[in-house]
């Protein structure tokens, strides 16, 4: 406290926190981050634990929330919608779990339910006979804010219970639920924003926080709100047991409840659903800050009950924020395996996410512009959904600024002329002897397409400068001794790094097609032309005509592929790697099932929820299915998710059916 008395520091740290309490809560308009808030709100109930005469009923540490703002009507909630405790730590979960036992003094073994914790803002919705009646914000955890007309527009909450046939409604039901924006929405609200000229939101909480909160519900209609419900509060007609039991019932009658929940038997499985669950969650298409875990009886839930609001039968085990704001020092340039230039940002360090990180995405010029985002800028940075952190936005207001960004007129490696391609949001060097497509490629080789243990882009930049590396052949050529010349490697890496390029030789075909660097040729049409056509030998031999043929080519596509096979130099490289013992042609194991889905051919498109693009592809795959890129007079669905793109639309005017997850879900049970 740098000698600060306790009374005054616990006075000064009162005040911040109720300041930017309202700016979280009531404003939307947060000035510190979650972690610079964590460490204020901890250094308070710290002060107050070690000076229990300091501690007093109006302190931040014994309510939740802010004071509803007064430009919505007050509404008071059936029950108290309490804040949870956060732990940040296996062993505090421990601790919270020696604590249950011992409230509870009984030997009746405990059950623990996890789901998780979705970075929104919180809800109640009321029902009365099964109809939505209203529904209120948390506010300060007794009263919230009156939102029911802007409730009313997000699809995913239902406006009637689904009953069965003669099943009479509870006379009164409060749901507990989360309003949360997906990152695909979120990320386009912010480019809307930054186009506007208004401040962008840092993170997806606030921006689901504020379009929730808007006087104006048609504004709310228009973004792509969504809620998970994990909870049921004040009831009449209603008998349950546990929070388990709860969740399947609210499943049931039409609530959209998380399928990442589970039940556990001890909280060593709720430390280990924890563990997992932050290596999972860059693949969902929301943000998770965290993990819910939650005793599962409510017998055991009453007699544990709650201090200051916060219930001692719950956690919420915290993760490393995902958004930070800190300097855009400089823009660079890096030009692609394809010719293409990828501007990347060099940033302030700064820590996402649990990772220190000093780089980021900036996507092309178009998408820089669009978003305003100029060297010496504040700026918004994400690492949720993504391993690759993003520039969301600058931050407001502008100090004194530089210039916009412009692509270089000449390639920063060979000075070949830049060209846009007409149609393209890309800029691309033409030099196919640029000194860049040697080495990306190769990355590419290594990384995406053949995923070779032990081999990444460092052991291929390091190849590169020895000069032992210009092409994929070369990499099937390395010695061991040649390895353990570079420094690094001892015997055992460089053994290690021969053993995984010599396993990467059975690696399927379409995946040596999808590395050869094919314009165009991504890794679902890879997959489509090794298929097709079953070896290298036939696809080299077969016009543009029967190349746009196929499922999903479309004339850009085949053209390119034709082009690349017809190049004296592509087909020597061909015929090397063939000679090294690549594999060329479909193997048995590759050939598509044939399953009840046999002979269609479905499109993915859009942020799906429950499943990753990678899940759907495999399930449809797995039943005979094909799947494809582009959407066309053949294909039989598009499943599409949220934020779903001009692909959609094309579905739309050729009268190709339209599916949701739960459509797809229905399909893949017959």
């Amino acid at each position: 406290m740098n000698g600060i008395p306790a009374d005054e520091r616990v006075r000064e740290l009162r005040e911040l926190i109720e300041q930017h309490n309202h700016r979280y809560y009531v404003l939307d308009d947060p000035e510190l981050s979650d972690a610079e808030y964590d460490r204020l709100f901890d250094e308070l109930r710290a002060l107050e634990e070690a000076h229990p005469e300091l501690t007093s009923a109006d302190s931040p540490t014994q309510r939740v929330g802010a004071a509803p703002s007064e430009r919505f009507r007050k509404l008071r909630h059936l029950q108290t919608m309490g804040s949870l405790e956060k732990a940040t730590r296996s062993e505090e979960l421990l601790k919270w779990a020696e604590d249950v036992r011992r409230r509870l003094d009984s030997e009746e073994p405990v059950a623990f339910v996890t789901e998780p914790k979705i970075d929104g803002s919180a809800i109640s919705l009321v029902y009365e006979n099964g109809s939505f009646v209203r529904g209120a914000t948390r506010g300060d955890g007794e009263e919230g804010e009156d939102v029911s007309r802007n409730l009313r527009t997000i699809r995913s909450i239902p406006l009637a219970m689904r009953l069965a046939p003669g099943e009479e409604p509870p006379a009164l039901l409060e749901v507990r639920g989360e309003i949360y924006l997906p990152l695909a929405g979120f990320g386009r609200l912010n480019e809307q924003l930054a186009a506007e000229g208004r401040k962008p939101s840092p993170n997806p909480r606030n921006a689901a926080a504020g379009s929730l909160r808007q006087l104006d519900s048609r504004i709310t209609a228009a973004r792509p709100l969504a809620i998970w419900v994990y909870g049921i509060g004040a009831s009449e007609g209603l008998a349950l047991e546990t929070h388990w039991q709860a969740l399947a019932w609210l499943r049931e009658h039409g609530f959209r409840t998380n399928p990442g929940a589970e039940r556990h038997e001890s909280i060593e499985s709720v430390i280990r659903a924890c563990q997992e669950w932050e290596r999972r969650r860059a693949e969902l298409g929301y943000e998770i800050d965290g993990l819910v875990a939650k005793v599962d009886s409510y017998a055991q839930q009453a007699i544990l009950g709650a201090l200051h609001q916060r219930p001692r039968w719950a956690r919420a085990f915290k993760w490393a924020p995902s958004t930070a704001q800190t300097t855009l020092r400089e823009i660079h340039v890096r030009v692609g395996r394809t010719g293409a230039l990828n501007p990347w940002a060099e940033l302030e360090p700064v820590e996402v996410g649990g990772v220190t990180i000093s780089t980021a995405t900036l996507h092309n010029e178009e998408d820089i512009n669009r978003k305003d985002i100029r060297e010496g800028d504040t700026v918004i940075v994400q690492r949720a959904g993504d391993v690759i952190p993003q520039v969301v936005g600058p931050v407001l207001p502008y100090p004194a600024r530089s210039e916009p960004f412009r692509m270089p007129a000449r390639c920063p490696l060979c000075g070949a002329e830049i060209v846009r391609p007409e149609g393209e949001a890309m800029h691309r060097c033409p030099n196919r002897a640029c000194p860049s497509r040697g080495l990306e490629t190769l990355i590419h080789w290594v990384q995406a397409a053949m995923d070779i243990e032990g081999v990444g882009e460092k052991f291929v930049r390091k190849l590169w400068a020895a000069e032992l590396l210009r092409s994929m052949p070369d990499l099937y050529r390395l010695r061991a001794e040649q390895l353990t010349e570079l420094e690094g490697y001892g015997e055992i890496s460089a053994r290690n790094a021969i053993e995984g390029i010599e396993q990467s030789k059975q690696q399927p075909f379409f995946r040596v097609l999808f590395g050869l660097n094919i314009p165009y040729v991504g890794f679902v049409t890879a997959q489509a032309l090794a298929y097709h056509f079953g070896s290298i030998e036939r696809l080299a031999a077969v016009s543009q005509e029967e190349i746009q043929a196929v499922e999903g080519i479309g004339p850009v596509v085949a053209e390119a592929v034709a082009e690349w096979f017809a190049d004296d130099e592509n087909t020597q490289l061909v015929a090397e790697l063939e000679g090294l013992g690549l594999r060329l042609e479909l193997g048995e194991e590759e050939r598509p099932i044939e399953g009840s889905l046999s002979g269609r051919v479905y499109v993915i498109t859009g942020t799906l929820v429950r499943y990753s693009r990678a899940q759907v592809q495999a399930a449809l795959e797995q039943l005979g299915a094909k799947v494809t890129d582009a959407v066309s007079a053949k294909t039989t669905a598009v499943i599409a998710g949220e934020s779903p793109g001009s692909k959609l639309e094309r579905a739309r005017r050729l009268g190709v059916t339209i599916l949701d997850e739960q459509g797809f879900e229905q399909l893949l049970l017959g």
